[in-house]
């Protein structure tokens, strides 16, 4: 139970670290992306698109990461299993056609609570982003 606590902790550190990182890239980057553009409005949009392939990419990287933990640990054998088996798992989907053993099944579910928690925090800065300088914002739409 040790070992699951503490690969899922240092695991958990390394994707928010990850997150934090990509997130205040992502600021500074949406920043040039809108100011390329004569037309403000086509920049906003563009800007948008950019912050939710970079979303997507934190969260590919943080299941890359999982699945090529679980491959390290031998606990997967396969690497294409593993990706797949953390997707399902980081996505709180949980499908279980692959399952852990009985010995890491509770790192697993750490994947899930890191899952949901960095795809919550995710949504909440692309709602900021969107309302704050996206094409969404506040008292020009709503």
């Amino acid at each position: 139970m040790l070992a699951n606590l503490a690969l899922g902790t240092l695991m958990i550190s390394l994707t928010v670290l990850m997150h934090s990182a990509g997130f205040v890239i992502l600021t500074r980057e949406m920043n040039r992306i809108v100011g390329w553009f004569r037309f403000r409005h086509f920049a906003k949009t563009v800007a948008m698109v950019a912050i939710v392939l970079g979303i997507f990419l934190l969260h590919s990287t943080a299941v890359w990461a999982w699945a090529a933990l679980y491959v390290a640990i031998g606990e997967i054998i396969r690497f294409e299993d593993a990706l797949y088996f953390s997707t399902v798992t980081f996505s709180t989907a949980g499908y279980g056609d692959i399952t852990l053993s009985q010995q890491w099944r509770l790192l697993s579910s750490l994947e899930a609570i890191n899952g949901f928690m960095l795809i919550g925090w995710s949504t909440a800065y692309l709602v900021t982003a969107s309302t704050r300088h996206g094409p969404f914002r506040l008292g020009e739409h709503f």
